[in-house]
């Protein structure tokens, strides 16, 4: 895990500091951000790709943490036309469960929660790992304020923004301790 020489300095945090942002702050203060500027950097959110890597090599990317990890990734379709997330790797798949979740900042819903799991082998029979994602979305209205006022990509055409930040989402990545030693 390479850092730059002002990312190392900035990492010199007080003893006892945790990054545990709120769902809305995650939504708001980071992801939004990210949407609007593809520049946008956040301390203790790293970049990934989720499907090149395994959830186990997750951790040995990310800026801190011991049992929760930030991401922000691109997500992946899984056909060029369509817009399901192609959400598999290598030796396994990420499953959604449940219903996505709202994500209110007072009474204005800014986004949704989805929570996943990590199956190794292929679907439908693979094995439930210790591994879970919350992945975070923007509410489609936010989403187009964010890109018609911000640049992804340096000057390229509004309606190419919107089709690059739609991929865009903040991933929170948790997993069993036990679990993390066993995939060592």
């Amino acid at each position: 895990m390479e850092h730059s020489e002002q990312e190392q300095h900035a990492m010199d945090l007080p003893p006892g500091f945790r990054f545990h942002p709120t769902d809305e702050e995650l939504i708001t203060h980071y992801l939004a951000k990210k949407v609007a500027d593809a520049r946008f950097a956040a301390l203790a959110v790293s970049v990934a790709d989720l499907n090149k890597c395994e959830p186990w090599d997750l951790p040995s990317l990310a800026r801190m943490g011991e049992k929760e990890w930030y991401f922000f990734c691109l997500k992946d379709r899984k056909y060029p036309t369509g817009l399901r997330t192609n959400r598999a790797t290598e030796s396994g798949y990420w499953k959604a469960t449940g219903k996505d979740k709202d994500i209110f900042r007072g009474k204005a819903l800014v986004g949704m929660k989805k929570t996943l799991v990590f199956y190794t082998g292929r679907a439908p029979k693979g094995d439930k790992s210790g591994w879970v994602m919350h992945e975070y979305r923007l509410n489609a209205k936010l989403h187009a304020a964010s890109t018609s006022r911000g640049s992804l990509s340096g000057g390229r055409a509004a309606s190419s923004k919107v089709a690059t930040s739609f991929h865009h989402a903040c991933v929170y990545l948790a997993c069993d301790r036990s679990y993390i030693l066993g995939h060592s």
